[in-house]
């Protein structure tokens, strides 16, 4: 299945309140110069932030305030989070999603575990590619081999991809940490960068033309830390005799 596009209106979210409640966007419009009328007629609820260029990294992100330390909130909570998170991001298909909420209702200790071991490979692949952890990305790489053990390589359409046996409850980690390992893989992690805000530690890849996107979101972290900058310069203008 495809990612999902996030159009220009989600720019105007605030990008850590996206994880914490649902909010109504536009999907990436089409037609311009219909911008109005057809982005409101193709809407959707989303409730996870997908401002990272990757859907992977937007799996990073779904811990708010990263490096706030008391601070630090997460999102995927449940397993019925991780479900909501992977069908949003476009990792799998709503009947599968539906299989899962229902496997998960019958089994609640072991779709428990299976939300924490994604919530490890998720930590690992934060540490790998953030701190040049080898422990993270040996502990990565045994999952990986576990994940792909599960599925068939098979040809579809013009491309190869994985095809997993059995809809069960280590889908969505299977998933996930095929997509991790693909993500370290990329051949654009030169423009890998985290938010410059102190407490926030989203993640995202800078496509700016010239490499210099500071924040997760400017509405957001940006405008923060500007308002945070201008009355620090304004108390120091009081303070100058």
């Amino acid at each position: 299945m495809g990612d999902l596009l996030i159009g220009h209106d989600a720019k105007r979210i605030t990008s850590h309140a996206i994880m914490l409640s649902p909010v109504r966007v536009a999907l990436r419009c089409k037609r311009p110069h219909r911008c109005k009328r057809h982005c409101r007629r193709e809407e959707l609820m989303v409730r996870f932030g997908h401002i990272a260029g990757d859907r992977m990294l937007d799996l990073v992100n779904t811990v708010a305030w990263r490096l706030g330390g008391p601070e630090r909130v997460e999102a995927l909570k449940t397993f019925a989070d991780i479900v909501e998170w992977c069908t949003e991001s476009g990792l799998m298909s709503t009947g599968e999603a539906a299989t899962l909420r229902d496997l998960a209702s019958r089994d609640g200790a072991r779709a428990e575990r299976e939300r924490e071991q994604i919530i490890e490979a998720r930590e690992r692949a934060y540490r790998a590619l953030f701190d040049d952890d080898p422990e993270a990305a040996a502990g990565l790489a045994s999952m990986y081999r576990a994940a792909i053990a599960t599925a068939d390589l098979v040809r579809t359409g013009d491309r190869w991809q994985w095809q997993d046996r059995d809809t069960d409850l280590r889908l969505p980690r299977d998933r996930i940490v095929r997509g991790l390992v693909a993500l370290t893989q990329r051949d654009d992690l030169d423009r890998l960068h985290q938010c410059e805000d102190a407490k926030c530690g989203w993640v995202y890849l800078d496509t700016s033309p010239r490499r210099n996107r500071r924040w997760c979101n400017t509405k957001d972290c940006g405008d923060r830390n500007r308002a945070r900058a201008y009355y620090a310069r304004q108390k120091a203008k009081g303070h100058q005799p």
